[in-house]
């Protein structure tokens, strides 16, 4: 295996201009380092090493030798500089012109990745693959901008904080039917009318949305709600559901929040049957876990969500559901949805499916 070269240290730099100052050869510097003799000999060459002293350099005493340390050190950390590759998301380049127009329409790195394959093929110059675009980000220095960009990212966030463990405070649901029996065709994904729920809460708890997304083509529906109690959900979910046809009516997947204690009645309303997670296991909801982290660039936590209309949170939605996933072939959740779904008697469909 070839080794690997390694510049100079600034130890080594010292050691070649004591050396030097007391007459040593290059090869014999070299033997001391444990160097290559042309590795000091270009060393020495490159910073302008002459055999004869000379007293002054630009006004400053020179020593003997005419090897600096100090200044070789300064150069080689120059030539360095200038030897790195010019971003390819530099500021003021074609290219992050467009992703950052794509990242304030909300797209993901990986999504905004796909857009560029999409609309530069062959062109590997207009194209950044999504790790490049967050290093691009990450990379910028500290200030408003970098603050700007990173609030245009999914999550506002370092890292995802582990749930609470401990004892289930909420109380525990009556009659409930365990996930462990949802029947093959909800667990595989292959059909729609299977969905996941769960409500995003608001500042302390006081107000809340619920969402709705079918497995199978991650298709979101946003809900307002009164407010976060058994009855609000039950109203919500309800009018929600009402508005799909019976065949896309399935199952609904729910975790174990004292909102749900209304179960039975809104699988009576809906014809849904519902099935329930283990306590404290997220993943058991994953679809519908990642949408709220999405919608979060919508509904941010810590505001007070009651002041959004039904019609604003439709549109919210909408957006969702017309972005390209890569789950799904980068097609849109509102593509798959209505490409397996159905259209209504009068060729229109329901308002609230739609998200308008």
């Amino acid at each position: 295996m070839a080794n690997t070269y390694q510049q100079l240290s600034a130890e080594e730099r010292g050691v070649v201009m004591a050396m030097k100052v007391q007459g040593y050869s290059a090869r014999s510097i070299a033997a001391v380092l444990g160097r290559s003799p042309s590795t000091i000999t270009r060393e020495l060459r490159r910073n302008g090493y002459q055999n004869e002293s000379e007293q002054c350099v630009m006004g400053r005493p020179r020593v003997a030798g005419g090897y600096d340390a100090s200044r070789a050190g300064q150069r080689a950390r120059r030539v360095r500089r200038a030897a790195w590759p010019v971003r390819k998301l530099h500021r003021d380049g074609v290219l992050w012109s467009e992703v950052r127009t794509l990242l304030e329409l909300k797209l993901s790195p990986e999504q905004i990745a796909a857009k560029l394959r999409q609309r530069h093929p062959g062109q590997p110059e207009l194209q950044a693959s999504h790790e490049t675009i967050y290093t691009a980000i990450y990379a910028m220095p500290k200030g408003d901008l970098r603050r700007e960009l990173v609030v245009l990212l999914r999550q506002g966030r370092g890292a995802r904080k582990p749930r609470t463990r401990g004892e289930d405070r909420r109380g525990s649901l009556q009659d409930i039917v365990s996930i462990h029996v949802r029947p093959p065709e909800a667990n595989d994904r292959l059909l729609p009318g299977h969905w996941e729920g769960d409500l995003i809460k608001g500042k302390a708890n006081a107000s809340a949305v619920g969402t709705l997304v079918c497995r199978r083509s991650l298709f979101a529906m946003l809900v307002k709600l009164d407010g976060s109690t058994a009855l609000d959900a039950l109203n919500g979910f309800t009018l929600a559901f009402s508005a799909l046809p019976p065949e896309i009516r399935q199952t609904l997947t729910y975790d174990q929040g004292k909102e749900m204690a209304l179960h039975k009645k809104l699988a009576e309303n809906t014809g849904l049957k519902i099935y329930f997670c283990d306590p404290h296991s997220p993943w058991q909801r994953g679809i519908n876990e990642h949408t709220s982290g999405l919608l979060r660039q919508y509904l941010p936590k810590g505001t007070d969500l009651s002041v959004y209309s039904q019609r604003e949170l439709d549109g919210m939605a909408w957006e969702l559901n017309m972005r390209p996933r890569k789950t799904l072939g980068w097609r849109s959740p509102a593509e798959v949805f209505f490409d397996n779904v159905y259209m209504d008697k009068a060729g229109l469909v329901p308002t609230v499916a739609l998200g308008l």
